[in-house]
Protein backbone atom coordinates (compact mmCIF):
# COMPACT_ATOMS: atom_id res chain seq x y z
CA UNK A 1 0.00 0.00 0.00
CA UNK A 2 1.59 3.27 -1.15
CA UNK A 3 1.34 6.75 0.28
CA UNK A 4 -1.08 9.19 -1.27
CA UNK A 5 -0.46 12.90 -1.77
CA UNK A 6 -2.76 13.52 1.19
CA UNK A 7 -0.63 11.25 3.41
CA UNK A 8 2.51 13.13 2.38
CA UNK A 9 0.82 16.50 2.94
CA UNK A 10 -0.11 15.39 6.48
CA UNK A 11 3.54 14.56 7.14
CA UNK A 12 3.00 10.81 7.26
CA UNK A 13 6.47 9.21 6.88
CA UNK A 14 7.06 6.69 4.10
CA UNK A 15 7.23 3.01 5.05
CA UNK A 16 10.63 1.90 6.36
CA UNK A 17 12.75 -0.66 4.53
CA UNK A 18 12.85 -4.02 6.31
CA UNK A 19 16.14 -5.52 7.46
CA UNK A 20 16.00 -8.03 4.61
CA UNK A 21 15.38 -5.21 2.14
CA UNK A 22 18.38 -3.28 3.47
CA UNK A 23 20.58 -6.37 3.11
CA UNK A 24 19.40 -6.94 -0.47
CA UNK A 25 19.99 -3.29 -1.42
CA UNK A 26 23.45 -3.41 0.22
CA UNK A 27 24.44 -6.64 -1.54
CA UNK A 28 23.29 -5.36 -4.93
CA UNK A 29 25.09 -2.04 -4.39
CA UNK A 30 28.25 -3.88 -3.33
CA UNK A 31 28.11 -6.14 -6.38
CA UNK A 32 27.66 -3.20 -8.74
CA UNK A 33 30.59 -1.34 -7.13
CA UNK A 34 32.74 -4.50 -7.20
CA UNK A 35 32.06 -5.18 -10.89
CA UNK A 36 32.83 -1.53 -11.68
CA UNK A 37 36.16 -1.61 -9.81
CA UNK A 38 37.18 -4.99 -11.28
CA UNK A 39 36.25 -4.03 -14.86
CA UNK A 40 37.78 -0.55 -14.83
CA UNK A 41 41.41 -1.62 -15.55
CA UNK A 42 40.21 -3.64 -18.55
CA UNK A 43 38.08 -0.80 -19.96
CA UNK A 44 40.36 2.23 -19.39
CA UNK A 45 43.02 1.16 -21.96
CA UNK A 46 40.38 1.51 -24.69
CA UNK A 47 40.24 5.25 -23.98
CA UNK A 48 44.00 5.82 -24.26
CA UNK A 49 45.67 7.39 -27.29
CA UNK A 50 46.88 3.91 -28.30
CA UNK A 51 44.38 1.18 -27.39
CA UNK A 52 46.18 -1.87 -25.97
CA UNK A 53 43.68 -4.65 -25.30
CA UNK A 54 44.75 -7.74 -23.36
CA UNK A 55 45.04 -10.73 -25.69
CA UNK A 56 46.94 -13.62 -24.11
CA UNK A 57 49.96 -14.99 -25.96
CA UNK A 58 49.40 -18.43 -27.43
CA UNK A 59 51.74 -21.31 -26.58
CA UNK A 60 53.20 -21.00 -30.10
CA UNK A 61 53.93 -17.30 -29.61
CA UNK A 62 55.70 -18.00 -26.32
CA UNK A 63 57.76 -20.77 -27.96
CA UNK A 64 58.62 -18.47 -30.86
CA UNK A 65 59.78 -15.67 -28.54
CA UNK A 66 61.99 -18.09 -26.61
CA UNK A 67 63.31 -19.54 -29.87
CA UNK A 68 64.21 -16.04 -31.07
CA UNK A 69 66.16 -15.46 -27.85
CA UNK A 70 67.89 -18.85 -27.86
CA UNK A 71 71.55 -18.49 -26.84
CA UNK A 72 70.90 -15.11 -25.20
CA UNK A 73 71.20 -14.41 -21.47
CA UNK A 74 70.64 -11.59 -19.04
CA UNK A 75 67.64 -9.38 -18.58
CA UNK A 76 64.34 -9.47 -20.42
CA UNK A 77 61.75 -6.73 -20.50
CA UNK A 78 58.28 -7.72 -21.67
CA UNK A 79 56.34 -4.60 -22.66
CA UNK A 80 52.61 -5.16 -22.27
CA UNK A 81 53.26 -8.32 -20.26
CA UNK A 82 49.57 -9.15 -19.73
CA UNK A 83 49.31 -12.27 -17.59
CA UNK A 84 53.10 -12.66 -17.45
CA UNK A 85 53.49 -15.88 -19.40
CA UNK A 86 56.48 -14.69 -21.50
CA UNK A 87 58.39 -13.43 -18.43
CA UNK A 88 57.61 -16.61 -16.48
CA UNK A 89 58.68 -18.97 -19.30
CA UNK A 90 61.83 -16.88 -19.91
CA UNK A 91 62.70 -17.11 -16.21
CA UNK A 92 62.43 -20.89 -16.42
CA UNK A 93 65.29 -20.87 -18.94
CA UNK A 94 67.47 -18.47 -16.95
CA UNK A 95 66.46 -14.92 -17.85
CA UNK A 96 65.85 -12.32 -15.17
CA UNK A 97 62.53 -10.94 -16.40
CA UNK A 98 60.51 -7.79 -15.87
CA UNK A 99 56.96 -7.35 -17.06
CA UNK A 100 55.46 -3.90 -17.57
CA UNK A 101 51.67 -3.78 -17.73
CA UNK A 102 49.01 -1.07 -17.25
CA UNK A 103 46.36 -3.37 -15.80
CA UNK A 104 46.94 -3.84 -12.03
CA UNK A 105 44.82 -7.03 -11.92
CA UNK A 106 47.03 -8.65 -14.57
CA UNK A 107 50.14 -7.55 -12.65
CA UNK A 108 48.79 -9.18 -9.47
CA UNK A 109 47.90 -12.34 -11.41
CA UNK A 110 51.39 -12.40 -12.98
CA UNK A 111 53.05 -12.14 -9.56
CA UNK A 112 50.87 -14.95 -8.22
CA UNK A 113 51.57 -17.09 -11.29
CA UNK A 114 55.33 -16.51 -11.00
CA UNK A 115 55.21 -17.63 -7.36
CA UNK A 116 53.13 -20.68 -8.34
CA UNK A 117 55.76 -21.55 -10.98
CA UNK A 118 58.58 -21.00 -8.46
CA UNK A 119 60.29 -18.28 -10.54
CA UNK A 120 59.21 -15.28 -8.45
CA UNK A 121 62.82 -14.56 -7.44
CA UNK A 122 63.76 -14.13 -11.10
CA UNK A 123 60.75 -12.01 -12.09
CA UNK A 124 59.35 -8.57 -11.41
CA UNK A 125 55.99 -7.23 -12.57
CA UNK A 126 55.19 -3.52 -12.54
CA UNK A 127 52.03 -1.54 -13.14
CA UNK A 128 53.59 1.05 -15.37
CA UNK A 129 53.13 2.97 -18.61
CA UNK A 130 55.55 1.65 -21.24
CA UNK A 131 56.25 5.18 -22.49
CA UNK A 132 57.55 6.09 -19.01
CA UNK A 133 59.70 2.96 -18.75
CA UNK A 134 63.40 3.29 -19.48
CA UNK A 135 64.28 0.30 -21.65
CA UNK A 136 68.02 1.03 -21.69
CA UNK A 137 69.04 -1.36 -18.92
CA UNK A 138 67.66 -4.46 -20.68
CA UNK A 139 69.51 -6.51 -23.26
CA UNK A 140 66.42 -8.42 -24.44
CA UNK A 141 62.98 -6.90 -25.05
CA UNK A 142 59.72 -8.46 -26.16
CA UNK A 143 56.74 -6.41 -27.22
CA UNK A 144 53.16 -7.40 -27.90
CA UNK A 145 52.00 -4.09 -29.31
CA UNK A 146 49.49 -2.83 -31.80
CA UNK A 147 50.37 -1.59 -35.27
CA UNK A 148 49.67 2.07 -34.46
CA UNK A 149 52.37 2.19 -31.76
CA UNK A 150 55.26 0.47 -33.53
CA UNK A 151 56.68 3.65 -35.18
CA UNK A 152 56.87 5.37 -31.81
CA UNK A 153 58.42 2.27 -30.23
CA UNK A 154 61.15 2.24 -32.87
CA UNK A 155 62.11 5.77 -31.86
CA UNK A 156 62.10 4.79 -28.18
CA UNK A 157 64.34 1.79 -28.90
CA UNK A 158 66.73 3.89 -31.03
CA UNK A 159 67.07 6.48 -28.28
CA UNK A 160 67.22 4.28 -25.17
CA UNK A 161 68.68 0.85 -25.94
CA UNK A 162 72.30 -0.29 -26.14
CA UNK A 163 73.87 -1.87 -29.22
CA UNK A 164 73.70 -5.42 -27.82
CA UNK A 165 69.92 -5.38 -27.43
CA UNK A 166 67.68 -7.92 -29.14
CA UNK A 167 64.05 -6.96 -29.64
CA UNK A 168 61.32 -9.48 -30.37
CA UNK A 169 58.16 -7.95 -31.86
CA UNK A 170 55.06 -10.11 -31.70
CA UNK A 171 51.94 -9.74 -33.88
CA UNK A 172 53.23 -6.58 -35.62
CA UNK A 173 56.76 -5.92 -36.92
CA UNK A 174 58.72 -2.74 -36.43
CA UNK A 175 57.92 -0.82 -39.63
CA UNK A 176 61.37 0.58 -40.51
CA UNK A 177 63.84 -1.92 -39.04
CA UNK A 178 64.95 -4.99 -40.94
CA UNK A 179 64.49 -8.18 -38.87
CA UNK A 180 67.48 -10.48 -38.54
CA UNK A 181 65.10 -13.43 -38.19
CA UNK A 182 61.39 -14.16 -38.63
CA UNK A 183 59.94 -17.12 -36.76
CA UNK A 184 56.47 -18.65 -37.09
CA UNK A 185 53.56 -17.74 -39.30
CA UNK A 186 50.26 -15.92 -39.12
CA UNK A 187 49.32 -14.47 -35.76
CA UNK A 188 52.13 -16.44 -34.08
CA UNK A 189 54.88 -14.74 -36.14
CA UNK A 190 57.66 -12.98 -34.22
CA UNK A 191 60.34 -10.73 -35.67
CA UNK A 192 63.81 -10.56 -34.10
CA UNK A 193 65.71 -7.28 -34.38
CA UNK A 194 69.20 -6.11 -33.54
CA UNK A 195 69.69 -2.39 -32.96
CA UNK A 196 70.81 -0.77 -36.21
Amino acid sequence: MGLTEADLALGKPPAKLSSTGKVIVGVIGGLVAGVYVAALPFVVPAFRKVCLPFVPASESQVRNVLSALKGRKGTLLDIGSGDGRIVIEAAKVGFRGTGVELNPWLVLFSRWNARRNKVHKLTTFQTKDLWKTNVGSYNNISIFGVESMMDRLETKFENETNNDVRIVACRFPLPNWEPIETIGEGIDTVWLYKKQ
